[in-house]
């Protein structure tokens, strides 16, 4: 009788553990251990819906400080409207809320209030905490706004703070409906005429009322509204009140805003709980992971939930449900769909890809946003937050449009995005070095940015050559000749700055000699955020190419080893000093793999081009296992708008998009022994990893629908059609499986492309 109950409720342990919403897993403070010397994702717990317009977090910092939410901190001052996708950029459109119990406090510094992470939940639907002073907090999030509840202590004084961040602001306070207007218009990329037009609903009346600005910190009881720099208000509501709060955003106008504060915020808290947590489960649930343990499951989801926050929605729904939405390129209001906040140096990579597997419908609707876009700014966007800052290099908007083309998704005019890159290509445009190129008349009468000249210009070289494989990879899809031809030669300007002397890619001046001194260890000049062991590999589109300039495949692998056999040595270069992504390259432990910046991400997988497979499948595991987690230090550098989440997430499902632009996925190695995608058609792709584990890391063999498949990739089509890819795993390299030549991924010198 005694072993029949423990056996019992052993079972119903485990079928609790099995029920547990997705949503648990996903933790919104991965990352959030981050400072300006070291990232561990520079995140912040952000409360959103997928793609949301806007998100909410709790605010560590101070206001205008780009790290909103830091772990170590003791206190918070506010809960924020967001935007932000990287504390380098700072956030726009931002106002905040905060509780206060006892006497009225404005100043940020003086009312913020102790908390310990014992008493936080932070998911991605729901976050929750109670200060020492036994104020708790609750948000829940929609599209364009947000649910809070503000619990006071019984027999407290009961105050809420609006402020207005850190440039113009207005508010109108309105006892009678029991609502806060107003709007702000903070920013560092947007028009004159941008206002974030906001308003505030309680389910309280107000006891006392009135206005203030963070600059002065001078308060003007009775004062029902006011307009100027950090303007702000506060109310009082009675002694021990629980208020609920409804919030809802606007780019265009405050009846806007109201209209969907109307359309979202229809129910009680509780109700916009349930709804944020059903959407994400819903997601979450298209991608369903089996086997691993309770942590690769937490690191997984988690990663999930960032993957899927950028870029952010960008449009809003007039009164017959239509979308339209305030330009931010021309200040102007267009009708249909439009999309910010993303900076595509670093989600060309992996993000963009991974949204064409889960949201081909929403990829749709961007691609042709990225159009409509360029006819607003007059430039494609490169980094958008909310206008175009044309931050970093290369021109990957057209890397976007040609993943989109060749997986299917054609919403666009492909004549005009070609002819819209070419005006690219062949300018230089004011926003900053990725608007247009720098370099551009270098890059096509010398086949390369010479240098001295741009920051960066060897990476230049190397993404422009990429991304005119894009342009040409579409032209030809499209029977384009015009520009197919234009974009034939260029894509293999890699091969101009490629040394044969010293096996790197290096630094040409303009009359074509090399640039010198040369330290493979030293870090920026002509390369950006990183050094000449990080930039070898872009090649993207031609690992053959590149395997044929190092000398073949054995000696690419032997470089491939020694990244990781190399010591983590920092020459700091033209930065002068230690920055943070040196800094995690060495904390990392890996030799010279940097997997907290971009560049190197896709390096792992090129062992696959170079019939080393198995060490791919080492390299991937390792990285994953070991760089990764669910918690605070849960990235090894910057999250970077969901490109390193990405990573991590199409990695753990067992491939990557080494280059966007093509239609295959390079094979790695699964984290999981099953994982179902069920895509928006309604089909299931599932890899089934049998006998995995953090030993068996290596594939011995592999069916496709059931047949022998010896290749190292897969194409999208194998998996929107649905299917079933089952890996052999084993603890031992299976080092004669395939070797033929067609087993080998995309390159465009590889015999039969």
């Amino acid at each position: 009788m005694h072993f029949t109950r423990i056996a019992f409720l052993l079972l119903i342990t485990i079928c609790a553990r099995a029920q547990k919403p997705l949503v648990q897993y996903a933790s919104t403070l991965q990352g959030t251990n981050s400072e300006f010397v070291l990232s561990y994702g520079n995140t912040h717990p952000t409360t959103s819906l997928p793609f949301g317009m806007n998100a909410w977090s709790p605010q560590t910092g101070k206001n205008g400080n780009g790290w909103k939410y830091q772990y170590k901190a003791k206190t918070i001052r506010g809960f924020q409207q967001t935007h932000q996708c990287s504390p380098w950029s700072l956030d726009y459109a931002v106002f905040s809320l905060f509780p206060e119990t006892g006497r009225l406090v404005v100043n940020e510094d003086e009312r913020a209030s102790a908390f310990s992470h014992e008493q936080e939940t932070a998911h991605p639907h729901y976050y929750k905490v109670t200060f020492d002073n036994k104020i708790t907090t609750e948000m829940s999030p929609t599209e364009r706004g947000a649910h809070l509840q503000f619990k006071f202590p019984a027999g407290q004084a009961a105050y809420i703070v609006l402020d207005g961040y850190d440039k113009m602001s207005g508010v109108k306070i309105s006892p009678q409906t029991r609502q806060i207007t107003g709007w702000v218009n903070n920013g560092r990329y947007i028009p004159k005429n941008f206002r974030n037009y906001f308003v505030i609903q309680f389910n309280q009346p107000f006891e006392v009322f009135g206005t203030w600005d963070n600059k002065s910190n001078e308060t003007h009881e009775g004062q029902a509204g006011q307009e100027g720099r950090g303007a702000g208000a506060y109310i009082r509501f009675k002694k021990g009140a629980t208020v609920q709060v409804k919030v809802a955003s606007s780019y265009i106008s405050e009846a806007q805003a109201l209209r969907t504060l109307q359309q979202e915020l229809k129910g009680d808290f509780a109700s916009t709980k349930k709804a944020a947590e059903a959407s994400w489960n819903k997601l979450f649930n298209r991608v369903l992971v089996e086997g691993g343990t309770e942590e690769e499951k937490a690191t997984f989801y988690s990663c999930l939930f960032r993957a899927n926050l950028f870029s952010h929605q960008f449009f809003e729904y007039d009164e017959q449900g239509e979308p339209y939405y305030y330009s931010p390129y021309d200040g102007q209001v267009h009708n249909g769909y439009m999309y910010t906040d993303n900076g595509f140096w670093d989600t060309f990579r992996a993000q963009f890809p991974l949204n064409t597997i889960l949201h081909p419908q929403m990829e749709g609707r961007y691609m042709q946003a990225l159009l409509d876009a360029q006819q607003q700014c007059g430039w494609f966007p490169s980094w958008s937050f909310p206008g175009e800052g044309g931050s970093m290099v290369g021109n990957h908007a057209i890397s976007l449009l040609t993943d989109a083309w060749m997986k299917g998704i054609r919403t666009f005019d492909p004549e005009q995005a070609l002819k819209a890159y070419w005006h690219e290509a062949a300018n230089k445009g004011p926003h900053g070095p990725s608007n247009g190129r720098e370099g551009w008349k270098d890059y096509f009468q010398l086949g390369y940015v010479s240098y001295p000249g741009p920051y960066g210009a060897v990476s230049e070289t190397l993404e422009y050559a990429y991304d005119d494989f894009c342009a040409y990879q579409l032209a030809k899809a499209t029977g384009n000749k015009f520009y197919e031809q234009l974009f034939a030669k260029q894509m293999y300007n890699y091969r101009n700055v490629y040394d044969p002397v010293t096996g790197f890619m290096r630094a040409r001046k303009a009359d074509g000699s090399w640039h010198t001194p040369f330290d493979p260890f030293e870090w920026g000049g002509p390369f950006v955020e990183g050094n000449a062991w990080h930039w070898l590999w872009s090649v993207f589109h031609d690992t053959q190419g590149l395997i044929n300039l190092v000398g073949g495949e054995e000696r690419f692998a032997a470089r491939l080893d020694s990244v990781f056999s190399l010591s983590d040595s920092v020459n700091v270069g033209s930065y002068k000093s230690m920055i943070h992504e040196m800094k995690e390259m060495v904390v990392a432990g890996l030799g010279q793999y940097a997997h907290g910046n971009q560049p190197i991400q896709h390096m792992i997988y090129l062992y696959n081009y170079a019939r080393q497979p198995w060490k791919a499948q080492y390299h991937v595991r390792n990285v994953m296992d070991k760089v990764y987690s669910a918690g605070p230090n849960g990235y090894p550098g910057d999250e970077d708008q969901g490109q390193t989440s990405s990573w991590y997430v199409l990695s753990a499902l067992g491939f990557y998009s080494v280059c966007p632009g093509t239609d295959q996925y390079v094979i790695g190695s699964p984290v999981f022994s099953k994982a179902t995608i069920t895509l928006e058609n309604g089909k299931q792709f599932v890899v089934e990893a049998l006998n995995n584990n953090r030993k068996n890391v290596y594939i011995q063999s592999a069916t496709l629908n059931g047949k022998p498949y010896s290749k190292h990739y897969i194409t999208h089509s194998d998996i929107t059609a649905g299917g079933r890819l089952v890996l052999q795993m084993g603890p031992e390299p299976a080092k004669g499986r395939g070797m033929a030549e067609t087993d080998k991924p995309f390159s465009l010198s590889a015999p039969g492309f």
